[in-house]
């Protein structure tokens, strides 16, 4: 009975649909995808993606989004450090015409992907990319912002 309640209780967790990034299969991303915090902006808690190398924070709909290995930023002025406590990282940052911050890491193979909707940063600033950063922080950068 008891495994019955478990299965079921499992079949309702929400699950975000997020598409793995071209390389995601690279072995550099498995420990970077298991640093990542459980929650990130104070209150936006981890949930469950359908695709290898991604990871999701709050609902279906208003979600940040990461993604391990997807393709290198060539560089950018739009490249800027972010640092925190746990130490710095550079991102490419770029703003879609809907409102979406993408978050792309320069300078580390594989690189990483954070996309937050216009939704989540109407109640949030986008800093909490700085809580990635011990995670990301785990593939060593081999260039930097300039």
């Amino acid at each position: 009975m008891a495994l019955g309640c478990l299965v079921l209780l499992s079949a309702c967790t929400p699950m975000i649909g997020v598409e793995a990034a071209p390389g995601a299969a690279d072995p550099d991303c498995a420990p970077v995808m298991l640093a990542l915090p459980d929650v990130v902006a104070g209150d936006l808690e981890k949930v469950d993606t359908n695709a290898q190398a991604t990871a999701a924070w709050g609902v279906s709909g208003a979600a940040v989004t990461f993604r391990c290995g997807v393709d290198q930023p060539p560089p950018s002025p739009d490249c800027q450090r972010v640092e925190s406590g746990q130490g710095s990282v550079d991102w490419v940052t770029v703003t879609g015409e809907d409102g979406t911050w993408r978050f792309t890491t320069y300078g580390r193979e594989p690189a990483m992907e954070v996309t937050i909707p216009p939704t989540v940063l109407t109640d949030h600033s986008s800093s909490f990319v700085g809580d990635l950063t011990s995670a990301v922080e785990l593939v060593p950068a081999t260039k930097e912002c300039t």
